[in-house]
């Protein structure tokens, strides 16, 4: 009936501005629609919000040591751990891509000024930060032996570490 007064006031040139009015409550299904994306838009919202500061988390797969298809972080060599390091020359990340060798050296806090040979060769699995990144954000993952690894987590606070680029 609403419908045909409507059709007939149209023909007639004339608009009405009433509004629509839903006969009942929304369905179990449209409910479960609206929610959803609901749900998906403030998820979205909360992803564009992340800092661009924020490096996406990564794992490192403990397979041979081959390049990655994408370019990126390498697999890890079987017997080696991943171990990130905070070099005294931020600048040298520049020069540093995965799949490098580098000999790993350290000057320990109040010690002599010479460097002291803690890691020769060490596979440079992933460099994070280096182009020029401000905040600190910056690091290089190597991969080293359990032993070698241990050494450069135990040297204490203020140690300065520094690689060498092997051809």
């Amino acid at each position: 009936m609403v419908g045909r007064r409507r059709e007939a006031a149209v023909a007639d040139g004339e608009a009405t501005l009433r509004p629509v009015r839903w006969r009942g409550l929304p369905r179990r299904r449209t409910l479960l629609r609206v929610t959803l994306v609901a749900v998906l838009l403030g998820l979205a919202a909360a992803v564009l919000q992340t800092p661009p500061s924020c490096p996406p988390p990564r794992a490192l797969p403990s397979a041979p040591a081959t390049a990655s298809p994408s370019g990126g972080i390498r697999a890890l060599p079987a017997g080696a751990v991943g171990v990130p390091i905070r070099l005294a020359e931020p600048a040298a990340l520049a020069v540093l891509r995965p799949g490098a060798r580098v000999d790993l050296l350290v000057v320990p806090a109040g010690g002599s000024p010479d460097p002291t040979l803690l890691a020769p060769r060490a596979l440079v699995l992933d460099v994070v930060g280096a182009a020029g990144a401000v905040d600190g954000s910056w690091a290089l993952y190597l991969a080293l032996p359990p032993e070698q690894a241990r050494r450069a987590v135990g040297l204490p606070e203020g140690s300065r570490f520094a690689v060498v680029v092997r051809g």
